[in-house]
């Protein structure tokens, strides 16, 4: 396996306003990423990642029924399939972030993980869920409307090029399950988002980077761009980025256009920062009872 793996990220604006049919906005967007697809693996990406909920707009600013029609089963579903036979014909492995329906009324929010054969490896739920997520002007993301917290734990997938995790959204805020993908192999960690302007930009380009240095991997941070109509509730301010284990930004997007992101992750940079920084071995685990307790 080569020291060396090059990662795409994609960031897209969705074009189509929220009034129209479902399957307008699906056809849509999926369209636009199979077009951005073939152009990351013409520039050398072995891995890409997709943003959340790549398919349509990020619909959880309001609560309406007519979004659950959406949602797809995973693998089953005609999205993810499509995405096989893509990555398999390109050679990538793919991160597919969608809106799951694992039974009629149970829905997750999920990314798919695909190999570079085709294979479908497995998928990561998104398991921090907001209350509600505050946006400007009194708005927000009605995330629980849509979705269960998710209940798959966090898991590693053994692909082609790297071993890779997943962490969507919201849960970037929490270091343990950041932890636990490290501990549990992974080598890139990647966080597909629908993030606007406002309380938490900040941060974006804090916790992130801070993760990959408490765990010694590549993390890769993907948000949308632009505003969706007709809620208009906030600016997606893209800015996706690849980070290493050191916390240097090792490529980052614009703020306001649709863009493939392009760097490479290289193992020997993490092996050379875990041999310095020995968070692992120097954990106290045991120490940390408190931590599976409902405190306070």
């Amino acid at each position: 396996m080569d020291s060396r793996v090059r990662i795409g990220l994609l960031q897209t604006h969705h074009d189509v306003d929220g009034g129209e049919p479902v399957a307008v906005h699906k056809r849509a967007a999926i369209e636009k990423h199979v077009r951005m697809i073939h152009e990351a693996a013409a520039q050398g990406a072995q891995i890409v990642c997709l943003q959340e909920i790549f398919f349509g707009p990020y619909f959880c600013t309001e609560q309406n029924p007519k979004w659950y029609a959406a949602a797809e089963r995973v693998p089953d579903g005609e999205t993810v399939r499509l995405m096989q036979d893509l990555a398999k014909e390109l050679g990538v492995v793919l991160i597919v972030p969608v809106y799951e329906e694992e039974l009629p009324g149970v829905y997750y929010n999920t990314a798919a993980v695909i190999d570079a054969d085709g294979k479908y490896l497995g998928k990561y739920r998104k398991q921090h869920l907001p209350q509600v997520q505050a946006g400007p002007a009194g708005c927000g993301f009605w995330e629980k409307y849509y979705f269960k917290p998710g209940n798959l734990g966090y898991p590693v997938f053994t692909t082609a090029y790297a071993k890779i995790g997943v962490y969507i959204c919201y849960d970037r805020h929490f270091p343990e399950g950041a932890r636990l993908l490290g501990l549990n192999g992974a080598e890139i960690v990647f966080n597909p988002s629908a993030t606007v302007a406002g309380l938490s930009e900040y941060l974006w380009k804090l916790e992130q980077p801070a993760h990959a240095v408490a765990n010694g991997y590549y993390l890769a941070a993907i948000n949308r761009v632009g505003y969706e109509t007709p809620w208009n509730m906030g600016e997606f301010y893209g800015q996706s980025y690849l980070v290493d284990p050191r916390g240097s930004f090792v490529a980052m997007g614009s703020r306001d256009r649709d863009e493939i992101v392009i760097g490479d992750m290289d193992r020997e940079v993490m092996t050379e920062v875990r041999n310095t920084w020995q968070f692992y071995r120097d954990r106290r685990p045991e120490t940390y009872g408190d931590m599976t307790r409902l405190l306070p």
